[in-house]
């Protein structure tokens, strides 16, 4: 089938004169979870991880994915004619230096225009007029191939309320104006669907996972056009619209609006983050008097105010009871009764559902058995699962969407006898989360100042993770939210590595990966708080938003720091005394020996 798709692109890049075809993982909007309809990549090349780049030849074909995934796309290539290329690694070059290398004299390189970052579109560019070729950015060679593609989704439009949002819009809107006023911009254009949702405070379900709705958003000093799909709007959001002056155009208008703007309107200046744009507004903007500067949005979102705050921590408390009879269950019952991966996802899904204010999943739920637990984005399917045996690890990475906020949560439980490396890799990574999360520091770090807290146990033994140590979480948002993270590098090209700010949720998840053995990952949501204030300056500290268990029958206790059992005991005291009042019995028997002293 692979192989038929890729043929019958080539033939189409023939047609189009186009010699190198790009395909990135990505929607109109640069989001880093797409609905079906942009899952282009993964119908030609058979890989299903959330990230990656396909390169079509002539002659070949190359996968670009991240550490995360290089075991799925390993197995999920075998037995097609892509070369996966592991980003990263010693003598892999990256995807525009392997584009440079392979592009010949004369030839052109392809694109969506709208799917490829304008930093990338226009490093594409400038290889290809170097190449004496140019760049065709205005076809989606998908349309003539992929007879069955799913239809762009429009989903039912809500109002998050302000019990729940905090802020009213018009607030928020005055907030982006005053930004705007600062950098000396008349017109705002936002393309990010997280920041347009949030601004407004409306969300729906147009990505999986990810409650957003498609659209663009132009913001004036007196004017906001919302550009989205008009049918998913009833009469009661419209309402809600036009109470705030907000104008609804249709979906496909944001371009033709843009050209206009650019070409009759006048030279005033135009706020735009050009680093979260796509190639094709890029271009469309032409000589617009561009004022370059992070979307005012972003902070603003980052930083919850007091109502999403107390929010997050009813959300949490309802998610960690959830988590935590989950994991009893699985403890009591793992070789009594038949179970897999894909019956345990189910029932910690049926756990979250009985509570009246969850909406969905807050992303695919990993729930990785075993040797599975080392494929960082593993998903298991009806079609493709590991039986759960009363032996080994059970790796769980999950969330919720809740009015009352979002929730990310990883546990590794441990299911009976384990090897001696394991028990030595489990407890690594409860050290490293322990000692992160209990770290304090003067206002004005980063992430990359903090990442250390946790890395540096596993860079003793000479072992790490590919992948950050912790993301920003939004609220009600995408699961993965800047500029707040934890890692200790910052990506070529990122904005999102700026000062932890009084506010910020963070996620706290080191972990580890054994091809062909098991993978461990522990993980805690943080809120970032002010601690003292004195001479030194404002120390921060973080408040613990997920109150869950971490497994005792996996720890070597005697290869663990002193101060990392204190943080331990006195984490396990506070999980007890928010979760005992929701158990009984032989539940709340297990929960406290669950949380005992070590």
């Amino acid at each position: 089938m692979r192989k038929e798709r890729l043929a019958a692109l080539k033939a189409a890049m023939k047609e189009a004169d186009i010699d190198c075809y790009i395909i990135p993982t990505s929607d109109y909007h640069n989001s880093e979870y797409v609905s079906e309809y942009f899952m282009v990549r993964k119908y030609f090349s058979g890989f299903t991880g959330s990230a990656g780049t396909l390169v079509v030849l002539k002659d070949k074909a190359a996968l670009f994915t991240d550490g995360r995934y290089f075991i799925q796309a390993a197995k999920q290539l075998q037995g097609s004619d892509i070369t996966l290329m592991k980003m990263g690694e010693p003598k892999v070059p990256t995807l525009e230096e392997y584009v440079r290398q392979e592009l010949k004299e004369g030839e052109n390189i392809g694109f969506d225009g709208r799917v490829i970052t304008a930093g990338d579109g226009l490093a594409f560019e400038k290889t290809a007029m170097e190449k004496g070729g140019k760049v065709i950015f205005h076809l989606d060679l998908a349309e003539k191939i992929w007879k069955d593609r799913p239809a762009l989704l429009f989903t039912p439009v809500f109002v998050l309320k302000e019990e729940y949002s905090g802020e009213s819009c018009d607030d928020k809107l005055k907030r982006l104006r005053e930004k705007m006023k600062e950098e000396g911009a008349a017109v705002h254009l936002l393309t990010t669907l997280d920041d347009i949702a949030w601004l407004f405070n409306l969300r729906a379900k147009d990505v999986e996972s990810c409650p957003v709705l498609l659209s663009y958003a132009v913001i004036t000093m007196d004017e906001a056009i919302l550009f989205a799909g008009e049918r998913a709007f009833d009469e009661t959001v419209r309402k809600y619209l036009a109470e705030h002056h907000i104008t609804l155009k249709p979906y496909d208008d944001f371009y033709t609006y843009v050209a206009d703007l650019v070409k009759t309107g006048p030279k005033e200046k135009l706020l735009v983050c050009e680093n979260r744009i796509n190639y094709r507004l890029k271009k469309e903007l032409g000589d617009a008097v561009i004022v370059d500067r992070a979307n005012p949005t972003t902070l603003m979102k980052a930083v919850k105010n007091s109502t999403e705050q107390e929010n997050l921590r009813k959300a949490h408390l309802m998610d960690g009871v959830a988590v935590t009879k989950f994991m009893y269950w699985l403890k009591t019952n793992v070789g009594k009764v038949p179970m897999t991966e894909v019956s345990a996802s189910d029932y910690l899904e049926s756990l979250r559902g009985s509570n009246p204010t969850y909406i969905e999943p807050s992303f695919a739920t990993i729930c990785a058995y075993g040797a599975n637990g080392a494929i960082i984005h593993y998903t298991a399917t009806p079609e493709s699962y590991s039986e759960i045996q009363a032996k080994g690890m059970l790796m769980v990475d999950s969330g919720g969407h809740y009015y009352e906020g979002s929730t990310d949560i990883t546990r590794t439980f441990v299911l009976g006898e384990i090897t001696e490396e394991m028990r030595q890799h489990f407890t690594l990574v409860a050290r490293a989360m322990l000692r992160l999360k209990s770290t304090k520091f003067l206002y004005g770090c980063k992430g990359v100042n903090l990442d250390l807290a946790a890395r540096e146990v596993f860079w003793e033994k000479g072992l790490d993770y590919k992948h950050g140590t912790g993301h920003g979480v939004g609220y009600l948002l995408n699961v993965h939210e800047g500029p707040n993270s934890f890692r200790y590098k910052v990506l070529p090209g990122s904005d999102n590595d700026w000062i932890f700010e009084e506010g910020m949720v963070t996620t706290d998840e080191p972990g580890i990966y054994i091809e062909g053995s098991h993978g461990v990952r522990i993980e805690n949501e943080l809120l970032c708080r002010k601690g003292e204030n004195n001479e030194y300056g404002q120390f921060m500290e973080f408040e613990d938003l997920t109150y869950v268990p971490i497994d005792l029958d996996g720890l070597d206790v005697s290869a663990m720091e002193n101060s990392e059992i204190q943080v331990l005991n006195r984490y396990h005291r506070t999980v007890y005394e928010k979760l005992a009042p929701f158990f009984d019995g032989e539940e709340l028997e297990w929960l406290k020996n669950a949380t005992r002293e070590i």
